[in-house]
């Protein structure tokens, strides 16, 4: 492929934790087995599906072989998958929309979707800023770099208030500077997500608004490799994936507790972080259907609008509705 493959960092919880990782699932065969019969390399970020998968028991059964591939953030993943050294993605909708733009050949196959408030803008608690129209002529921090999630939740957030993106100044920092900086008063407005969202709040911060209410779309996605899509026993063994994860996030609503516990234990986190990770997470994985695309063509439009995303996507046109249809 001659085009350069344009991907930007945009995900990095537990970044402190975790490291760059693939390993077998002992809940299905071992690796080495053959494309043919299904072996499949799933992507993941810090942990996340692993930790869900393995502690639900989804993959007890199987007749696939599973490895991980971990990464930090959802760059380094989509370039796995760009290489072939992973056959899924898994991401929030703004970062599978910059993988899209930059030419990775991949097809979002599932949909996941949370309330969004995972998501958030937080400011000191003594700051004067006490609505989304007061953040005209301020600085504002965001995680992590262009074309994070929280970025769009900005971007959207200030397009609600009636206010243009040029309307604030955005500096980009990654997640662990930007909060030893809030956290000492240098910065005073931080948009941000997950675990750093958290913390933030912890540390006395204050939630000015987060993702809930149709602020960012909640969506997220799980992709394959175009490569994986045309081989048989992949494909079918991506199937079976796709509905066993269905069935293990079910588990995660109604076990939270036991969630949680097994990201303290695979992670490292903290007990607090890791209640705040259980309850945050996608909570089921759907079909992509027409509202799905709808939905998150806004976030491709709106980030194209302030020329984050170039060139824009047709999400509609980037996946492959066959593989899971419940």
């Amino acid at each position: 492929m001659n085009r350069t493959v344009r991907v930007l960092t945009t995900t990095f919880a537990l970044a402190a934790l975790l490291g760059t990782a693939g390993c077998a699932d002992n809940g299905g065969t071992a690796g080495g087995a053959s494309s043919s019969d299904g072996q499949l390399t799933i992507g993941d970020q810090a942990k996340t599906l692993q930790t869900l998968v393995k502690a639900s028991g989804a993959l007890k059964g199987s007749k696939y072989g599973v490895k991980w591939a971990e990464f930090q953030g959802a760059a380094p993943l989509f370039q796995a998958v760009q290489a072939g050294a992973a056959d899924t993605s898994y991401s929030a909708d703004l970062p599978s929309l910059q993988a899209l733009s930059g030419g990775v050949q991949v097809k979002n196959v599932a949909a996941l979707k949370n309330d969004g408030s995972h998501v958030g803008i937080v400011v000191k608690k003594d700051s004067s800023v006490r609505n989304v129209a007061d953040l005209k002529g301020k600085k504002v921090v965001v995680s992590s770099a262009k074309g994070s999630i929280s970025e769009y939740l900005l971007a959207n957030a200030l397009q609600q208030a009636g206010l243009s993106y040029s309307d604030v100044t955005v500096q980009y920092l990654l997640p662990t500077d930007a909060q030893a900086a809030f956290a000492s008063g240098k910065v005073d407005v931080w948009a941000t997500f997950g675990v750093y969202q958290a913390v933030a709040l912890q540390q006395g911060g204050r939630l000015l608004i987060d993702g809930n209410d149709g602020r960012i779309s909640g969506y997220g996605f799980i992709g394959a490799s175009d490569k994986a899509l045309a081989d048989k026993g992949k494909r079918a063994a991506l199937a079976d994936f796709l509905d066993r994860l269905s069935k293990a996030l079910a588990w995660g609503r109604s076990h939270p507790k036991e969630y949680a516990a097994a990201i303290e234990k695979d992670t490292g986190a903290s007990p607090a972080i890791a209640k705040t990770l259980a309850t945050t997470a996608y909570g089921e994985v759907l079909p992509i259907t027409p509202d799905v695309t709808k939905s998150v063509q806004k976030v491709a439009d709106t980030m194209h609008g302030i020329k984050v995303l170039d060139p824009n996507v047709e999400v509609a046109d980037s996946v492959d509705t066959s593989l899971f249809t419940k």
